[in-house]
């Protein structure tokens, strides 16, 4: 394999001249950088990732900002990951995936001002989220996967929060139910103003009132202790309840072990729909569950393209799109057992 000092050889200036070539850092003639890439070219010399770095004054590493607390990284948010990492190798990118950001401003400003990144993927989105402003501030390049309240300006791919929810209740509305509770993050995510917690909040109360339907909503902490606590004041709220719509992974497994504890059955007593979910994920319990499933690796792979783009001078316009969650049934969604009367109205209504 050539190394920096057979091309000087052969081009016949010093490996240092070839050094500068590579990342730029003195002025060289035009005449010496032909000999030097002629004789690379001759040699096949391959270049270190760091040098042609330096040379075109990028590092080639992407960051994916993911704020992560102790519950790590679960399938559905790996697929968020998997489809950002294999588009930035498709492109020559290294992707780097990174906490900072989450409540720590400080930690941020000191990435951003180290240009160790071409650019970044921000997720885990606020309405009004702070690291955007930083990231601005410091002229990183960046793309969202979610939404802050304002979007003028920003680049982002996010879930289609509306239509999602609206299929979802679609869905066990169409089998015949007519006293459906949803199941959100916590009440501190939704009062942290977390966008997806509180797209779907708003959504729902949208879906279900365009059925005539009352929407109760309950804020679960990401525990299964807390899907446990969630569909017991379900329950205390809405005591004919027939389906639950969940869009929090680690709650639901205690939603389900909560309906077994009360001896009820999923889902001839009880239907269940988790939402932004995997198939991984929706594999897991039994029955198997109805899903409105996550397009996580494609949301990745679009946030990458577009950031690409951006950093490569072809993404002019900002990149604003939004992708539905599909519906995929399983076995945790039928017909109620008992349906309710036409006439119906649930108990006590409720938000959050």
């Amino acid at each position: 394999m050539a190394t920096m000092h057979d091309v000087a050889r052969l081009a016949g200036v010093s490996p240092s001249t070839v050094s500068y070539v590579l990342t730029g850092t003195r002025p060289i003639s035009q005449a010496t950088r032909d000999k030097v890439l002629a004789a690379m070219a001759q040699l096949d010399y391959q270049p270190n990732a760091m040098a042609r770095g330096l040379a075109s004054r990028r590092s080639r590493i992407l960051g994916l900002l993911m704020p992560m607390d102790e519950r790590g990284l679960g399938a559905t948010e790996t697929a968020f990951v998997t489809g950002a990492a294999a588009a930035a190798s498709a492109v020559g990118y290294h992707l780097v995936l990174s906490p900072v950001g989450g409540g720590n401003l400080d930690d941020l400003r000191r990435l951003a001002s180290q240009r160790m990144l071409d650019g970044v993927v921000l997720m885990e989105v606020q309405l009004a989220d702070e690291r955007v402003t930083v990231l601005q501030e410091a002229g990183v390049p960046l793309v969202l996967i979610g939404r802050t309240g304002d979007t003028t300006g920003l680049s982002y791919v996010d879930i289609d929060f509306e239509q999602t929810v609206r299929e979802a209740v679609a869905h066990l509305v169409g089998l015949g139910h007519r006293r459906i509770v949803y199941v959100n993050h916590s009440a501190a995510t939704l009062a942290s103003g977390y966008g997806p917690a509180l797209r779907t909040r708003d959504a729902f109360v949208s879906a279900m009132s365009g059925h005539g339907l009352e929407p109760v909503m309950i804020p679960a902490e990401d525990s299964a202790a807390g899907g446990r606590a969630a569909l017991a004041a379900a329950f205390a709220r809405t005591p004919g309840l027939t389906a639950v719509v969940a869009m929090n992974e680690t709650a639901i497994f205690g939603i389900l072990g909560e309906l077994t504890g009360r001896g009820l059955s999923v889902p001839d007593d009880v239907s269940v729909v988790s939402m932004v979910t995997s198939p991984q994920v929706a594999e897991l319990a039994t029955p198997a569950l109805t899903a409105m499933t996550s397009p996580g690796s494609t949301l990745g792979r679009i946030a990458i393209e577009a950031l690409v783009r951006h950093l490569d001078g072809r993404g002019n316009e900002r990149h604003q799109q939004l992708l539905p969650c599909a519906l995929e049934i399983r076995g945790s969604t039928a017909e109620p057992r008992r349906p309710a009367p036409a006439s119906a109205e649930p108990s006590p209504t409720s938000g959050g």
